[in-house]
């Protein structure tokens, strides 16, 4: 019996030993530092607004960073350029996905054909400058340096190359996310943005390729706040998309240098929002506010389908400065959670009835013409974005019984002096179209005459209209019209 019961207690100690074994990699360990780097893989760097595989239940490795810097000319909106310095061809830079524990060997290299050293300051470091110490790098060379991800969460990087600002502000942001132990939950959708204000010496919409204003810079009096480095980088063809059903992450980061965002999507409620990318939870979120240098991660259910804008809700900045995205989800509608329109009865209160709205005249923009037809449309749908979008829609469908619609609209093509007129001066009172009576106000729109040209020029050549070419001595015209 003595035998028996010693057997069976060297047979509990060697199974308690070998398990320990086989369960030594799967220790938890208290401090980051301590987690050991098992392999060496190359990091995976994706370009805004799409993001590397998660890293899932992998162990912590030795993380190869290989980064480029590009200084090149982009377009910041129709018809403008710009001269960008980028971290991996790209605004905001390449997004990085790593673990806790990860050992970063970085790569910076900075193009033979830049002009300018840059360096690289990563939020996610712990050490002397983010690491921009240790990256300085002329134009030509290469520098590389290490660290160890210590802490989780989504942080920004950042060139810090004096003048620190003006760097950030030609585009030299971007994100790089730690994951927990254990990776992140999975999602069904997940997508990069990243807000950043420009400065440019001409005004907003000043076509050609436009400078740094410093000044403007100082004061920051922003031409162009933007998602993802340029107008429009986020809207139509370029709209990120989801089902029905599914779940949406998005990875939020504000690149400034001067402005913070106050980051919302119009007809959804972020069911959990990461607070300033750390690990602090807030749930049932209405709009996310991010500071310059900051993030935040947000998470949403996507429940009846349609078109879901992204907006910097200083709402002048996403509807006249261009911090403005769609999300585009596809599926089956469900009117117990949204209706959409039951009907449409009449209002008729106490007083003098429908009112017209303050005209506040017009700004004038600049006057460099279109240098073909194919470039007034596109300058035309930039326009339209900004301008006409929120009431006759991105297809031109209107809204049924507020705005009338632009797509085969009988009324709009019938006279084109008509349609001018109403885009310089408004309209209110009741129009038929395409059959449906609508009395809405259009207020008189601040676009200068070219741009009256171009935005229906594009109206005129999309959704089954007649193809005709406004010009700006046609608008002309009508403007000089007793």
């Amino acid at each position: 019996m003595k035998q028996l019961k010693y057997s069976l207690a060297l047979s509990v100690v060697f199974m308690l030993f070998f398990t320990s074994c086989f369960n030594k990699d799967e220790k938890k360990y208290e401090n980051a530092e301590d987690i050991p780097v098992n392999q060496e893989m190359i990091a995976e760097l994706t370009s805004p607004p799409h993001v590397p595989t998660p890293v899932g239940k992998r162990k912590a490795k030795k993380l190869i960073v290989k980064m480029e810097i590009l200084e090149l000319e982009g377009e910041l909106t129709d018809g403008v350029k710009y001269m960008y310095w980028t971290f991996g061809g790209s605004v905001p830079g390449s997004f990085i996905r790593t673990r806790v524990g990860d050992e970063v060997e970085f790569h910076l290299q900075n193009h033979p054909n830049n002009k300018l050293p840059h360096n690289i300051d990563l939020h996610a470091v712990n050490g002397p400058g983010g690491g921009a110490e240790s990256s300085f790098v002329a134009p030509g060379h290469e520098k590389t340096f290490s660290f160890k991800t210590l802490n989780p969460g989504l942080y920004v990087y950042h060139c810090a190359t004096a003048p620190v600002g003006m760097h950030i502000a030609n585009g030299m942001y971007g994100l790089i996310l730690v994951e927990p132990e254990g990776g992140l939950p999975p999602v069904d959708k997940e997508y990069y943005i990243m807000q950043g204000d420009f400065y440019t010496k001409g005004a907003n919409g000043e076509r050609g390729l436009q400078p740094f204003d410093m000044q403007k810079a100082v004061d920051e009096k922003a031409d162009y706040v933007v998602f993802n480095g340029k107008v429009g980088s986020l809207t139509g063809d370029n709209a990120i998309t989801a089902k029905v059903g599914e779940t949406v992450r998005l990875y939020v980061g504000n690149g400034g240098p001067g402005l913070t965002s106050s980051f919302h999507v119009i007809g959804e409620i972020f069911d959990k929002v990461h607070i300033e990318g750390g690990d602090k939870i807030n749930t049932n979120v209405q709009t996310t506010v991010i500071p310059p240098g900051g993030a935040a991660i947000v998470e949403f259910r996507v429940e009846v389908p349609g078109t879901f804008i992204l907006v910097d809700h200083a709402i002048f900045r996403a509807f006249n400065k261009g911090a403005l995205g769609m999300l585009k989800v596809e599926g089956e509608k469900d009117k117990k959670i949204y209706s959409g329109e039951l009907r449409d009865d009449i209002y008729l209160p106490e007083g003098p009835g429908i009112q017209s709205m303050p005209s506040t005249g017009e700004i004038v923009a600049s006057e460099i013409p279109a240098k073909s037809v194919e470039e007034q449309i596109k300058f035309g749908k930039n326009i339209f974005m900004q301008t006409c979008f929120a009431c006759h829609q991105a297809e031109g469908q209107g809204v049924p019984h507020a705005f009338p619609p632009l797509a085969k609209s009988d009324y709009l093509n019938a006279d084109v002096d008509r349609a001018i007129g109403i885009v310089l001066h408004g309209k209110t009172g009741e129009i038929t179209v395409n059959g449906e009576k609508y009395n809405s106000v259009m207020t008189q729109q601040m676009l200068s005459t070219a741009e009256i040209a171009n935005v229906l020029t594009y109206v005129y050549n999309s959704w089954g209209n007649s193809g005709k070419v406004v010009t700006k001595e046609m608008v002309e015209k009508v403007k000089n019209k007793k």
